[in-house]
């Protein structure tokens, strides 16, 4: 097993890869000014939900967020030409972790992705060939790389779609309920209304959606099956990228086909004029930065999305563990939140004017999800305590899930202005359904 992790093998998966993320990204960043989700999430807003804790993450005034998303889209680039890589793939993801911390709003799961493998693609050798790097310093060009360079990336997406398989055993899905509220909201394709609204459609994507995620890996490593489920990826994320418009994703999940390949096969098809690879011994480039780095890195990985199963109450319900649990496109949530604010000296009734603070896609996100309220108490909370005032907060909190009756999701006796955030436990002022 050792002797295979280290051995060498060609490079062209990886200087492939490196080429493919580094485009996707810069057509995810520009791509994210062109369509508005810049202005909408960081321009337009008076302040953002960061992920508790990292609330002093808060976005650049006035049109920063233009240059920022701007200059990671440069990095993008510079990634893909393999230019300075190290230093323009540490900034691009380090740009977008404070991209993906500092808003929750639109919280997407490929977001999450995007900065892992940012991450890892950080430690591989993936400028080494076809890279300006390269030409620019002969002494760095290889034509090889160790196996697990290639190791890492398969269990990266072994990971997301085993927890994606997982996530899917449950009512609403097995049943089609939540496929018929995804499908059926769909407005743009009239065409496709009739087989969009029927039942037996439903029921075929839920279970459709279960096969695929839970056999793609195992089909694209055996070599029987390979080709034919890369077929059956274009198929499912062309399909998925047409008509649920989740921007990149379906892409990115795309590119990782090429490390299930045998890396010759790559080289012959992307880089025709690239050395054949000599056969040479096995190297011990990179067992310490393997042990010590992946294998804790991917221990994390494999706890992450099991804890919401050792937190109290259903985490369909009360969300907590949610994120970063791979729970992709699982459920709607939907209802309505009033706070009530009282003066704790005088008694009096408060208002504090939520459209005037937030917009109407903040406030859509913030009215069924904990974490959310909670940090809008903590701003009430804050707002008072700028006018000499100390506030008790309380939630009336209505909330149903893929348009089932609704349920009242936090304590209405709860001083959330009072309560505090327990981040890896239940909290007790979510009520459990």
């Amino acid at each position: 097993m050792k002797s295979k992790l280290f051995r060498p093998i060609d490079n062209a998966p990886l200087i492939l890869f490196r080429i493919f993320f580094g485009f996707l990204f810069a057509c995810e960043t520009f791509g994210a000014i062109i369509t508005g989700w810049v202005r909408n999430n960081f321009v337009v807003t008076e302040f953002t939900f960061s992920h508790i804790g990292m609330e002093w993450l808060q976005p650049l005034p006035g049109y920063g967020m233009y240059f920022y998303f701007g200059i990671m889209g440069c990095l993008s680039l510079l990634v893909m030409l393999g230019y300075k890589y190290r230093l323009s793939l540490g900034l691009l993801t380090l740009l977008w972790a404070g991209t993906y911390f500092m808003q929750k709003t639109s919280y997407n799961n490929h977001y999450y992705l995007l900065m892992l493998v940012g991450f890892i693609l950080f430690f591989l050798p993936a400028n080494e060939y076809a890279s300006i790097d390269a030409k620019q310093n002969p002494k760095i060009k290889r034509l090889t790389m160790p196996a697990w360079c290639s190791l890492v990336m398969i269990l990266q997406m072994t990971i997301v779609y085993f927890f994606a398989t997982v996530a899917k055993f449950y009512p609403d899905w097995l049943d089609g309920t939540y496929t018929k509220i995804l499908f059926t909201g769909i407005r743009d394709h009239q065409w496709m209304h009739k087989v969009f609204s029927n039942t037996t459609f439903h029921v075929f994507i839920a279970y459709a959606g279960i096969a695929f995620d839970g056999l793609i890996i195992p089909m694209l490593l055996w070599k029987r099956t390979r080709t034919l489920a890369v077929i059956a990826s274009l198929v499912f994320h062309l399909f998925n990228s047409f008509f649920l418009k989740i921007g990149v994703f379906p892409y990115f999940a795309l590119s990782f086909a090429v490390f299930f390949y045998p890396p010759e096969t790559i080289r012959a098809f992307f880089f025709k004029r690239k050395p054949i690879v000599a056969v040479e011994p096995e190297s011990k480039s990179g067992e310490s930065l393997f042990y010590w780095l992946f294998v804790p890195y991917f221990i994390v990985q494999l706890l992450l999305p099991i804890r919401h199963w050792f937190i109290k109450g259903d985490v369909l319900w009360t969300e907590e563990g949610h994120r970063l649990s791979w729970r992709m496109m699982l459920r709607e949530r939907s209802g309505f939140i009033t706070f009530k604010i009282v003066d704790k000296h005088t008694k009096e009734r408060l208002h504090y004017p939520l459209e005037k603070h937030l917009t109407h896609r903040q406030i859509d996100g913030m009215s069924t999800k904990p974490d959310m309220i909670w940090q809008t108490a903590q701003r009430i909370k804050s707002y008072y305590l700028l006018q000499g005032k100390e506030v008790c907060v309380y939630a009336n909190c209505k909330v149903s899930i893929n348009q089932k009756p609704l349920g009242t999701l936090i304590d209405p006796e709860t001083d959330l202005a009072a309560a505090e955030w327990d981040y890896f436990w239940h909290n007790d002022w979510v009520l459990l359904h």
